[in-house]
């Protein structure tokens, strides 16, 4: 049996006294929500901090402000149960609520936080074992050794980026609100996440991501799509994130995943010009992909057979996944082909 280790378990009331423990405890402190990532990796001895602090119960971060008009802000500790559950979300941003329901099982979304998915530790084959299993191939760059058993000869760790939301967020444009001893900034998702397994992520270790803040839906829809071995559980080895923008004739614009206010479902027609588009790869490398090539082949185009196809052959092109999760990697690089079309099928 795997046992935790030895830890110090605060609970703070205020976003100021998380942020001061953290700061006082330094690298060997930890913020915890849900803890289905974290205390697994404990257990394997992944992770190992002295000061564990929990956000769960902070008001701050169990709060969704906003509507599509406006935009919507979601607390960091949200339950993925309650993201996939709540009414404006699941009317105004269903591609959000649709990815949440894909992650792991119904037991594990009702602990697990949307905060904690855009956190989520890189994975890969080496890295996710036990100790001794880890220490059996004398560990791998990633924790405690000085090679990466993916590619030996590099010097870059290659554990790969395996949220669902990830993709998603970069796709849409969400910006994440960080919170610290030192003040407050906005990110990006699009610029959150660095290209190393190791390094994964451009927020400081004292820093609390505090909630997500998630654009207007006018004129714009997204949708995702998932690849893995099981319909439950699993983390995605591969996922794709589409996102598109309409000009109409008339100057109008839609609203994103087709339904309107009034639940009635709006069509394209042949006549509708893309004027922006994203799709994003999550799965198969450190960090999110976004192919601009397969934009490229979507703006000023009407959403038509031709233009998925094009868009999809980008994707193709531009997907290099690695012999660290489960499938093997060609085929993978197959499915990014596949995955795009069904993510922009999804959008017609």
């Amino acid at each position: 049996m795997m046992r935790l280790p030895k830890f110090e378990y605060r609970v703070p009331r205020t976003i100021a006294e998380a942020v001061k423990i953290i700061a006082d405890a330094g690298p060997e402190g930890q913020f915890v929500a849900g803890g289905t990532d974290l205390y697994p990796n404990m257990k394997r001895r992944q992770q190992t901090p002295r000061t564990v602090i929990s956000v769960m119960r902070l008001p701050e971060l169990n709060r969704v402000t906003g509507d599509g008009s406006q935009g919507l802000v979601i607390g960091g500790s949200m339950t993925l149960t309650d993201i996939c559950e709540h009414p404006v979300i699941k009317r105004d941003y269903p591609v959000i609520a649709s990815a949440a329901r894909t992650i792991s099982t119904p037991i594990l979304r009702n602990m697990g936080t949307i905060g904690g998915n855009l956190l989520l530790d890189t994975r890969c084959n080496y890295y996710d074992q036990n100790y001794e299993w880890r220490k059996g191939i004398n560990f791998c760059l990633k924790k405690d050794g000085d090679v990466c058993w993916v590619a030996p000869g590099s010097s870059k760790c290659w554990a790969v980026q395996s949220s669902d939301l990830v993709p998603v967020m970069v796709a849409i444009g969400a910006k994440f609100r960080l919170v610290s001893t030192l003040g407050e900034r906005m990110v990006d998702a699009a610029g959150f996440y660095n290209d190393d397994g190791i390094d994964y992520l451009k927020k400081r270790h004292d820093e609390l991501l505090v909630d997500i803040h998630l654009p207007a839906t006018n004129g714009w829809r997204a949708s995702y799509q998932k690849l893995r071995r099981r319909g439950a559980f699993d983390f995605p080895v591969l996922g794709v994130a589409a996102y598109i923008s309409f000009s109409t004739g008339s100057g109008s614009g839609r609203i994103m995943s087709g339904t309107l206010p009034d639940g009635r479902v709006s069509a394209i027609s042949g006549s509708d010009r893309i004027t922006d588009a994203k799709i994003v790869l999550g799965g198969i490398a450190p960090s999110p992909i976004e192919v601009n090539e397969a934009a490229q082949a979507l703006i000023g185009q009407p959403l038509n057979e031709d233009q998925i196809q094009a868009a999809a052959e980008a994707a193709y092109v531009k997907a290099r996944p690695l012999d660290n999760t489960d499938f093997v990697m060609n085929w993978r690089k197959q499915m990014a082909r596949q995955y795009t079309i069904r993510a922009l099928e999804e959008l017609r």
